[in-house]
């Protein structure tokens, strides 16, 4: 009796083992992860924290804590983590642990400043605005790479850039410079070239395409449009440049509906109406589309425009001053009677 005591004893033990022991496997190697889905882990993230922000798509953020303890993963490593369903906390921990992030699609476009452009990067990536903006402004770059801080902004190509979201604000400028050169291909150079221009005085007439009209398929009609008055020694007499200049004065937030007479005094080399030729520098971000509309330029004899009454968006173009002044004064007619006043 006493030994069948005994060993029901044992059974019983092993039999609290057996299940403890399942228990912890479940718990290290069962399915832990409900639900697919991203996290970012912060550089200074500790694991408990790390464990509230997965704990939307963990069965049990105590669990997970106690794995990477018992794993002796303290410090995570900082980056965008993919999960997927059903992943157990064992494979979740070396995942964490290796460092295995996801890179992110980084995308800006339509920027008018170094300072925008900083703040729409920030919102896509760990670094903050102003640690992207001093990079983006540092003098000792520019100067190398043939840059100022008002022509800096033209370094950045609008398009969707594959990278980690921990990129430093060092290793982003670096690779922009490289898409920079990149997107700058010996076609779009022969391009240039033929006109004159050299790439930065190609963007600097593509931003003013940019700002003159939305319409893609306008773009190369306007380019060609001023590429005749820059080759007839015409003012290009461009209002987003007066637009320019009144942001200067007024600040980036000021809204211009409507250009005045006024407007067309101001003393900037920008000033489009005053100065032949292009502007110093660009005067926003263009994108690829009026980059290729200026190197890609329809041939006419267009040299004055006008935005049109009739078609909304597009604008009314002319060979002649007298039909050009005829356009105008229709737009001027209609802008007064929608009460558009500045």
């Amino acid at each position: 009796m006493r030994k069948k005591i005994i060993f029901g004893s044992i059974l019983t033990l092993v039999g609290i083992a057996v299940i403890i022991g399942f228990s912890y496997y479940q718990k290290v190697f069962g399915k832990a992860v409900a639900q697919n889905g991203s996290i970012y882990i912060r550089s200074s993230a500790s694991i408990e924290e790390v464990g509230a922000i997965l704990q939307p798509y963990l069965k049990s953020k105590k669990d997970f804590v106690w794995v990477a303890k018992r794993k002796k993963f303290l410090k995570p490593k900082a980056g965008k983590y993919t999960l997927q369903k059903g992943m157990n906390l064992n494979d979740l921990v070396n995942k964490l642990r290796s460092g295995n992030q996801t890179p992110i699609k980084l995308s800006f476009n339509n920027q008018d400043t170094l300072e925008k452009l900083a703040q729409r990067i920030a919102t896509q990536i760990e670094a903050d605005s102003s640690a992207i903006f001093k990079v983006m402004t540092d003098s000792t770059f520019l100067v190398s790479n043939g840059f100022t801080s008002k022509s800096a902004l033209g370094m950045y190509i609008p398009n969707s850039y594959e990278v980690y979201w921990t990129i430093t604000p060092e290793k982003l400028r670096k690779k922009m410079l490289f898409e920079y050169r990149r997107f700058w291909n010996q076609d779009r150079i022969e391009k240039a070239k033929k006109l004159q221009l050299n790439k930065q005085e190609v963007i600097t007439l593509a931003s003013i395409v940019q700002k003159e009209t939305a319409k893609r398929e306008e773009r190369p009609i306007v380019a060609g449009l001023y590429i005749n008055r820059l080759q007839r020694g015409i003012p290009l007499q461009a209002d987003p440049t007066i637009i320019y200049c009144v942001k200067e004065q007024k600040g980036q937030d000021f809204i211009v509906k409507r250009v005045l007479n006024k407007d067309l005094e101001i003393q900037s080399p920008y000033n489009t109406y005053q100065h032949r030729g292009l502007p110093p520098t660009l005067i926003g971000m263009p994108d690829i589309s009026s980059i290729d509309a200026v190197l890609n330029y329809k041939k006419h004899k267009y040299l004055y425009m006008c935005a049109s009454v009739t078609k909304i968006g597009y604008h009314e173009f002319a060979k002649t001053l007298s039909q050009h002044n005829k356009n105008s004064a229709k737009y001027h007619r209609w802008i007064n009677s929608q009460g558009i006043n500045r």
